[in-house]
């Protein structure tokens, strides 16, 4: 079969994979973006002491490959199957997706909690002060001054991070679950054609690339405000007029 007759006969299975995909590294994204802000916090503001659970989690997450960390919550929590049917957890971890989901979850927890620490670090102290001054209470002064801006100077990097947690969920086939990586490699196992995976190589890079111009539409709305008091300002030259 030539590429052309593999992707025709193959597409309905690939375009379920890069869904499978998509839905996998949008939810585990979406999870991590809910609680890395407070773990952020927990980084710049609590003494080193009382973060050092958090600091460890971030440690082991961001120094273990993630391969090994989605071996450990799936094949290990069949060790435990006793206490997780007690506690009513059993259902949640023999579904593969759902182990997958939570380790690309953790995953992407502790990078972009280390990414949001650098960008909350990266706020002028004297807009705080600022904040302070005018009466804002500190909610308000993170709501409005302190996660804006440094979401604003995280941005590129947690782009970055939804990237490469894009691509490492290919890894999530090993534990059956079918993504684009998995449906392509069933493809290959029948019809032992490599085209599929030249295929699967350019559906991952439409994806990347429509996700890199929306990221990049959505940074460039968050910094309007700079582009525009960085534009040179044009002045129309007045014209005197004589008097009688």
């Amino acid at each position: 079969m030539n590429p052309i007759e593999i992707l025709i006969d193959y597409w309905p299975r690939l375009l379920d994979g890069a869904l499978m995909t998509i839905k996998l590294t949008f939810l585990g994204a979406l999870i991590a973006a809910l609680v890395s802000p407070g773990f952020a916090l927990i980084r710049v503001r609590v003494s080193p002491l009382a973060q050092a659970p958090l600091r460890l989690y971030v440690s082991f997450m961001r120094g273990t490959p993630i391969l090994a960390q989605l071996f450990l919550i799936f094949y290990g929590s069949g060790q435990f199957r006793p206490a997780l049917e007690d506690w009513g957890l059993w259902t949640f971890f023999r579904d593969p997706f759902n182990c997958a989901l939570l380790a690309f979850a953790l995953n992407s927890t502790a990078y972009q909690t280390e990414i949001l620490r650098g960008g909350i670090m990266g706020v002028p102290q004297g807009e705080i002060e600022a904040a302070k001054a005018v009466g804002m209470t500190w909610r308000k002064t993170l709501a409005r001054v302190v996660f804006p801006h440094a979401y604003r100077i995280a941005w590129p990097a947690l782009g970055n991070e939804f990237i490469l947690l894009m691509k490492a969920s290919a890894l999530a086939s090993v534990v059956t679950v079918f993504d684009l990586m998995g449906r392509t490699r069933q493809v290959f196992s029948k019809t032992f054609d490599f085209s599929v995976y030249l295929w699967a190589a350019l559906i991952y890079l439409f994806m990347t690339a429509v996700f890199v111009f929306v990221w990049r539409q959505a940074e460039r709305y968050l910094s309007r405000h700079i582009e525009a008091r960085e534009r040179p300002r044009t002045t129309t030259p007045t014209v005197k007029g004589t008097q009688a």
